[in-house]
C-alpha cells in the first residue's frame, strides 16, 4: 500500500474565539490562533497506525504485520503521544482515524 506523506509543515488559521470560522471576521472579533501542527509520524508508524485502523484489534494488527500486539500499543502510544505534543491530542480510534485523513497519511477513497 502506497502511503502519501505529509511534509512536517506547519500552518495555522485564525478562528473566532466562539469557534465559528465565519463569525467576526468582519466585526474584528476577538480573534485566537488555532495550530495546525503535523507530527512526523515514522514510516513504521504509519504502518502500524493504518493495520491497526483496518483491523478489529490490535492482536489482528499484529498477526498481519508479524509484530506483538503489545508492538502496536507502543507504536499507537508513541503516535498518541506525538499528536498531544503538536496540540492536537487523539485518544480514541476515530481521532487518529480523522487524524489520519487530516494529515494525508489515508484518504476516505482507500476504505
Amino acid at each position: 500500500m502506497s502511503v502519501a506523506r505529509p511534509l512536517g509543515s506547519t500552518s495555522s488559521a485564525r478562528i473566532p474565539a466562539g469557534g465559528d470560522p465565519r463569525a467576526g471576521a468582519r466585526s474584528g472579533a476577538n480573534l485566537h490562533l488555532v495550530s495546525t501542527r503535523v507530527p512526523a509520524l515514522s514510516d513504521r508508524e504509519v504502518e502500524v497506525l493504518l493495520a491497526w485502523l483496518a483491523a478489529e484489534s490490535k492482536s489482528e494488527a499484529a498477526d498481519a504485520l508479524f509484530i506483538s500486539a503489545s508492538t502496536v500499543n507502543t507504536h499507537l502510544t508513541r503516535i498518541r503521544a506525538k499528536y498531544s505534543a503538536a496540540a492536537r491530542p487523539a485518544r480514541s480510534k476515530a481521532s487518529l482515524f480523522a487524524r489520519a485523513i487530516q494529515d494525508g497519511y489515508t484518504t476516505l477513497d482507500e476504505w
